[in-house]
């Protein structure tokens, strides 16, 4: 009974006694301005216009707002009346847990959801940097190729930059399964319809949605909606992080948060200058990344994984150079790797963790910086060796790389065993010809 009041508690306080009224004064090509909550309205107010059409305040001006609405303002006429909602945010629930829901909290499963006490918002500080903790210890992942060549540790967080159909959305279904936390929150930005369905039941399974959160919003959706996907999930991770817990969140993708902000900066006035993209989106994918990581004392961490599309596995573009530089380590996924069956289509001389050295034993270590050597001493020479253009004895680096290649691209395609990490150890020592330790 305790969670039904504390639900209806929540929605009692985002009652308010009073409202401040505007009026439609004009209409544009996907913005409203409104005049009578210039002296009100801040900049990211939610306002509701007539009785069903949300928007949001993209720009002031002394004399009108300008709003960009959730969906087409077909219908809407001058005069119309505009209440001011105030800042927006979303209040999680641990019964959340399971369940499918929009950007806004509710629900897209059919069932009945309860909003928890507390009203979070969606643009929270991320915590301390002269309080949060280190990187925490290393996890098991499900993965071999994450459990040994690029650990992934607690409160870690990676961005995994692909194309389209390269096995992207796969790999973080595995990673939903398989990562050893408590809880994990899925934001799915931006994603066709018809992929919603078959993500949370063939991708993620019921096994994964025991313990996970999908916060989703689809490609046909206003650009506010999208973009606050990203900012929600965030929160609702935030939400279970303060408890204490572990969380394990998924982002898919950066790319298509990055292209909503891009839209909602050009209606409120900005100007593109960074390779299309106005200057304001760095520091908003930078501000959203930083509040994941490990939390301060007495909180839990959040292990983030960011996807990034990327064109040809082209790292320099914007917004993969923008969210490189503020993760701790990428993971490159290629599609020549993926054209040949091998998945994941992970291209490890371009993947780095930045958790190594110090999440790996030093006889773990070695046998990491050998599996590298010898894939990098294939790589220069691949297409001399493809060309039958090598001759055996030439370079006994070489040579050696030519024996492993097989196992060691055999063993970055594989799952993980029963017994984790300490299995696929053992099992990277036998790709290289080395004897368990």
């Amino acid at each position: 009974m305790a969670g039904i009041f504390d639900a209806l508690v929540s929605e009692i306080s985002t009652v308010s006694r009073k409202a401040r009224l505007g009026r439609v004064a004009e209409i544009g090509r996907g913005t409203v301005v409104v005049k009578g909550l210039e002296d009100a309205a801040t900049l990211g107010d939610r306002v509701m216009i007539g009785t069903n059409l949300g928007g949001e305040v993209v720009a002031l001006r002394a004399d009108s707002i300008t709003v960009l609405t959730d969906r087409m303002a077909e219908g809407l006429g001058i005069g119309t009346s505009v209440r001011l909602m105030g800042q927006a945010g979303i209040s999680p629930d641990n019964s959340w847990i399971g369940r499918v829901i929009d950007p806004f909290g509710n629900p897209l499963d059919g069932r009945i959801i309860f909003k928890g006490p507390r009203m979070r918002p969606l643009l929270a500080a991320a915590p301390s940097a002269s309080t949060r903790r280190r990187l925490g210890e290393r996890l098991e992942t499900s993965v071999a190729v994450f459990d040994t060549l690029l650990p992934l540790v607690r409160g870690q967080r990676i961005g995994l930059f692909a194309g389209s159909g390269v096995g992207k959305s796969t790999l973080l279904g595995k990673f939903a399964r398989g990562v050893s936390t408590d809880v994990v929150v899925i934001a799915l930005i931006g994603e066709r319809g018809r992929e919603l369905r078959e993500f949370i039941e063939t991708v993620l399974g019921p096994e994964g949605m025991k313990r996970a959160v999908v916060v989703t919003a689809t490609s046909d959706q206003s650009p506010l909606v999208r973009r606050r996907c990203a900012w929600a999930a965030m929160a609702v991770a935030e939400h279970f992080r303060d408890q204490g817990l572990h969380v394990l969140l998924l982002a898919d993708s950066v790319t298509r948060f990055a292209e909503a902000h891009r839209e909602v900066a050009l209606a409120g006035g900005e100007e593109a200058s960074l390779r299309g993209y106005p200057p304001s989106v760095a520091p908003a994918i930078m501000a959203w990344a930083e509040r994941a990581g490990p939390g301060a004392e007495g909180s839990g961490d959040i292990t983030a994984i960011f996807s990034v599309l990327v064109a040809g596995s082209d790292m320099e573009e914007t917004i993969a150079d923008i969210l490189r530089g503020v993760l701790d380590g990428h993971v490159v996924m290629d599609r020549k790797i993926a054209e040949r069956g091998r998945y994941p289509a992970i291209d490890l001389l371009r993947s780095v963790s930045r958790s190594l050295p110090w999440a790996a034993s030093k006889e773990e270590n070695e046998a990491i910086n050998e599996a590298r050597k010898l894939l990098g001493a294939y790589d220069r020479a691949e297409l001399m060796i493809q060309a039958g253009l090598y001759t055996k004895g030439s370079d006994p680096l070489v040579d050696a790389s030519i024996r492993v290649w097989p196992a060691l691209d055999a063993f970055i395609g594989e799952d993980a065993p029963n017994d984790g990490a300490a299995g696929s150890f053992r099992r990277l020592r036998a790709a290289l010809g080395r004897k368990s330790a």
